[in-house]
């Protein structure tokens, strides 16, 4: 299945700090990943209409049951009320039931330096891994 590629809703002043997260979820099942993709771009367009996301992309390896998720926000507080509203709050407690895994990891940079590459969001992620 395919990556749902960076978008960019809202874009940033290039000197302003921007609240970056990325995240790995593994899938206990192959059926669990189908439906972790499935839901994927509402949430996706649900990021696009979010106050204070400055980008969003997805990385989906359906068949590995792993998923990579990447994006950039104003700054926090605009992650956090984005994963609080509907539909994201439902679907992540539903993912939960069907997630081996999941890891997280956030860090801030300039405006300019959007979109993350996968090679970086990957390289924190298993550096998060490690301190932890």
């Amino acid at each position: 299945m395919p990556d749902i590629p960076w978008s960019t809703p809202h874009r940033a002043e290039p000197d302003a700090e921007v609240y970056v997260m990325a995240s790995r979820f593994e899938t206990a099942t192959l059926t669990g990943a189908f439906r972790f993709f499935l839901k994927a771009p509402r949430i996706i367009g649900q990021i696009r209409k979010a106050p204070g996301a400055h980008g969003a992309a997805l990385r989906a390896r359906t068949l590995r049951r792993t998923f990579l998720t990447l994006s950039a926000w104003e700054d926090r507080g605009a992650l956090y009320r984005f994963a609080g509203s509907e539909p994201h709050r439902s679907s992540a407690r539903a993912a939960s039931a069907y997630t081996k895994e999941s890891a997280f990891t956030f860090w801030t940079v300039r405006a300019s330096e959007l979109p993350i590459s996968w090679a970086e969001a990957e390289r924190r992620l298993a550096e998060e891994k490690r301190n932890h």
